[in-house]
């Protein structure tokens, strides 16, 4: 799509998670993709008419991409959960120049696509606010320590606000308390300078390991070439209730904490 113009879009239905933008359609028809690149969990793709065309993928959402270009292979593969091959869950297809089709699969429509003024895109309600990118040179220790001074909830939940820290999820949560010895149970505000310190370092390890993997692939997530993200067989908290610790071989235990499965040994985090 990058460097592309949208020449048509095709919507199939009145909304996703919301209604589209008025006149979605006809906004971004003509209008050529400058850049592609993401916030957080939301993909940004910069419009030559100053919009900017907001993508979030919610829970089963995915692009696939056929026309002249896509090589055999990239259609996604088959997985345990099924997604993305029911031709009644394709909501929106762009057709790029150039002779390519971009087809948003959404079966859960947990998704959505939004039109913001790019020069104000800082503002944009999801946006205003958001704490630094997990890998960027904002995110250390001293600033973990500054977000959390006087938070009372457990580190767990304080790490997956998005306006902590932007675009961390659960899994890499689990995975990063662990390599850094720190309960999920443990107040925020409560943290050690120097913990603080090994935990910002972690963070960045587990994501930048998690890229290079191809990401986590627990029931249906895909790579762009249809391949499964190898990271799952690098946990060594997340989804391994019971499993020994690979540190002290205790077993690993599951707590719920504001809806989501925390895994931790209790022994080796305190």
């Amino acid at each position: 799509m990058e460097g592309k113009r949208i020449l048509h879009v095709h919507t199939r239905r009145k909304d996703l998670r919301f209604p589209f933008p008025e006149n979605f359609n006809h906004r971004i028809e003509g209008a050529k993709v400058t850049r592609l690149g993401r916030r957080a969990k939301y993909l940004v793709g910069e419009l030559s008419n100053g919009e900017a065309l907001i993508m979030h993928l919610g829970m089963t959402g995915r692009f696939t991409v056929e026309g002249p270009k896509a090589k055999a292979g990239e259609r996604p593969g088959k997985f345990h959960v099924a997604a993305g091959e029911v031709p009644k869950h394709d909501h929106v297809v762009f057709d790029m120049q150039g002779g390519a089709t971009v087809t948003f699969n959404d079966a859960r429509r947990f998704g959505f696509m939004d039109l913001w003024p790019l020069a104000d895109i800082d503002h944009y309600a999801p946006f205003d606010g958001m704490g630094p990118e997990p890998i960027s040179n904002q995110f250390s220790g001293a600033y973990l320590a500054e977000a959390f001074k006087g938070k009372k909830a457990p580190v767990k939940a304080a790490l997956l606000d998005q306006y902590v820290v932007a675009g961390l999820g659960n899994i890499y949560v689990c995975e990063a308390l662990f390599r850094s010895g720190i309960s999920p149970k443990k107040l925020a505000g409560s943290i050690r300078r120097d913990k603080l310190e090994t935990l910002s370092v972690e963070v960045r390890k587990v994501i930048e390991e998690a890229i290079e993997a191809g990401g986590s692939t627990i029931s249906d997530f895909e790579t762009t070439t249809g391949e499964l993200g190898y990271f799952q067989h690098r946990f060594q908290a997340y989804d391994r209730e019971d499993e020994p610790c690979v540190v002290c071989a205790r077993p690993i235990k599951r707590i719920v904490q504001s809806g989501r499965s925390t895994f931790y040994c209790s022994h080796c985090q305190k």
